[in-house]
Formats: structure tokens, sequence, C-alpha cells
């Protein structure tokens, strides 16, 4: 049997998300492709993010983190949080947000997101899984969702130093 983890792997066409963290006075958010749904009742969400990523730095001291959906218009927001790096820029200046529970930051351009409590932090690889209670939740209907992992060859990926 032949052995092509990466032919397999490059075929998945995961949803991404902007996940965005606050602890004390760091802000810092990223793009994400590994969210998932893990528990119906309680709601909530494993988020992995890279350990190379500022954000994975921030959220480690963070008590609670934000899960956006991206419009799929919306390609300037994912230019930003897949683009630069938080040890470099500071992207909040750069787009419109508000303060959110646990001075979480919530992007104005996502308006469909879930705040969540994060209840354990497990090191899965090169990322940690954040899992996540949901305490509040937004959904708008008037954009269309779904910004694809297939979709980020337009994106040139941050470079964390």
């Amino acid at each position: 049997m032949p052995n092509d983890i990466d032919g397999f792997l490059d075929k998945l066409d995961f949803p991404m998300f902007i996940v965005t963290a606050a602890a004390g006075d760091r802000r810092s958010g990223c793009l994400v492709g590994f969210v998932s749904q893990c528990s119906v009742d309680p709601p909530r969400l494993l988020v992995c993010i890279s350990e190379k990523n500022h954000t994975h730095e921030v959220a480690g001291a963070a008590q609670w983190l934000a899960v956006h959906l991206i419009p799929r218009e919306r390609t300037e927001v994912v230019d930003l949080f897949g683009s630069h790096s938080g040890h470099e820029v500071d992207k909040f200046s750069r787009c419109a947000w508000t303060e959110g529970p646990g001075r979480v930051p919530l992007l104005d351009a996502c308006p469909s997101r879930i705040v969540g409590r994060v209840i354990r932090r497990i090191p899965v690889g090169d990322h940690t899984a954040f899992l996540v209670e949901a305490i509040e939740g937004s959904a708008s209907a008037e954009h269309v969702y779904m910004f694809s992992m297939a979709r980020l060859q337009e994106v040139e990926p941050g470079r964390e130093p």
C-alpha cells in the first residue's frame, strides 16, 4: 500500500476562522484552520493554534477566546490576520473591533462568532488545542461564510521570527 499522507492531507479543504485573544494588556489574533465543535451540551469547541504563532503566546495566558466565521468577501481581514505576524504588527490598529468578555477583541468585519472560556489547553503536536466552552454567540444572515483553506493560496502567510 502506498504511503502518501501529504497527498491525502492536501486534498482536505477545511473552513478557516479568525481566533482572537487578550491577556493583560496584550491582544492577538490569527487565521486558523483547525476548529471543531466537540460537545453539544455544554457547547464546546476545540480550537488549535500553532505554537509558532504570536496568538499562541497570548492565548496561553488568556481566559477567553473568540472564534470568528469569515465572510467570503472579507479577503482584507483574511490578509490582515493571515499575512501579518502579531510580533511585528498591531493588527487591531488596522481594523474595526469592539471589546468582548474578558477584553477579547471582537472583529466588526466578522459578525458571526462564538466567545468562550478556555477550560483546558492540550498539546497536540506543533499546535495547542484550546478547549473552549461557548458562552456567547452571534450569527449574521447577511453574509455568505466559509472562507476555506483552498482559498488560502491567495494569501501570503505571516512570518514568525
